[in-house]
């Protein structure tokens, strides 16, 4: 009887090491896997810099769009700078490091475009949103409150042979206009030189600035003053500044996120223009975080818009561009 018990222990034992054997084997299986997905999502995790510069106009839509993109990206540093479209551009098309993106107020010039190919930096260009060209006074301005668009623009022209306020309403003031706007570095100005001035000189008492805040201080302290930026920098300036109807022929039009648009049903479309940023393609491809901050740009390009004083662009556009970039994946 003895034997029996022994002989059943023995036989309860050995099935006991055998099915713990089993299950130690399974969990060895089990942790292999995870330690190998670890690793993977070690390697995949975004990390490094992303750097930004060119457009002073651009620049709020981009730096916010940088502030909730680190947000989410903890790992990632994104630096937005405001040199200006064109020195931006100076920036953007170098040999070696050489920025990633580009933001601008105007399209990429022909000899740019050329710069680009001899230096063999591909570079695409994305429509993020639309401006409106926005002419500014001080607040205790309130006779210029409305001018048309000939007479707007004949302020800033060398022939317009305007040079007081009563030039253009003799029940003005006959006190001297004090024209302002950004410097060359920025493609507001050439905007407003090539296509609203149709490449016609400045004249000659205009005071062009590279700072929109110093446009901004200047106008809000100098009851004669008028400048003209991008409707963003009115827009958060609202306090200090008061922006100008422009009557296009069909009445007064006030800049708005309403009225800003590229149709022709869009009231202030004579003054309307697309902004951009230009990605150096090269660097979307060899370093994960720029492609990846591209592709949140455009995905988050309308909500960023209407935040920061840009009116949206059409979903077609957005879309076309978000495929583009996943593309290159």
């Amino acid at each position: 009887m003895k034997s029996f018990k022994s002989l059943v222990l023995l036989l309860v034992m050995g099935i006991l090491v055998v099915f713990s054997a089993a299950c130690g084997g399974g969990a060895a299986t089990e942790e292999e896997p995870n330690t190998g997905s670890g690793e993977a999502t070690e390697e995949t995790a975004l990390e490094g810099s992303v750097v930004i510069d060119g457009s002073g106009t651009v620049y709020p839509f981009m730096a916010k769009m940088a502030e909730n993109y680190m947000g989410e990206n903890e790992e990632v540093s994104v630096e937005v700078s405001r040199a200006g479209t064109s020195a931006g551009f100076e920036k953007f098309l170098v040999a070696e490091n050489g920025t990633d993106f580009n933001d601008a107020s105007r399209a990429i010039k022909e000899e740019e475009t050329a710069k680009a190919e001899e230096l063999g930096i591909e570079v695409k260009e994305f429509q993020v949103a639309l401006d409106g060209l926005t002419f500014v006074i001080n607040k205790e301005n309130d006779w210029a409150t409305e001018m048309t668009q000939e007479d707007v623009v004949k302020i800033f022209l060398a022939e317009g042979g305007v040079t007081k306020w009563s030039d253009i309403n003799p029940e003005w003031p006959a006190e001297e206009i004090k024209p302002m706007g950004p410097n060359e570095n920025h493609g507001t100005n050439e905007f407003m030189f090539e296509t609203i001035m149709e490449e016609k000189d400045f004249v000659d008492t205009v005071n062009l600035q590279q700072e929109y805040s110093t446009l901004v201080d200047l106008v809000s302290k100098d009851k004669n003053a008028i400048a003209f930026f991008g409707y963003g920098y009115y827009d958060s300036n609202k306090d200090k500044l008061n922006a100008v109807n422009i009557d296009f022929g069909n009445g007064p039009v006030a800049p708005s996120l309403d009225t800003i648009g590229l149709d022709e049903e869009a009231g202030y479309s004579a003054f309307t223009r697309p902004v951009f940023t230009y990605l150096n393609v090269g660097m979307a491809k060899e370093k994960p975080q720029v492609l990846d901050y591209a592709i949140y740009t455009m995905e988050n390009a309308q909500t960023v818009a209407a935040e920061t004083g840009f009116a949206p662009l059409k979903d077609e556009v957005i879309q076309e561009s978000i495929s583009y970039l996943e593309g290159l994946k």
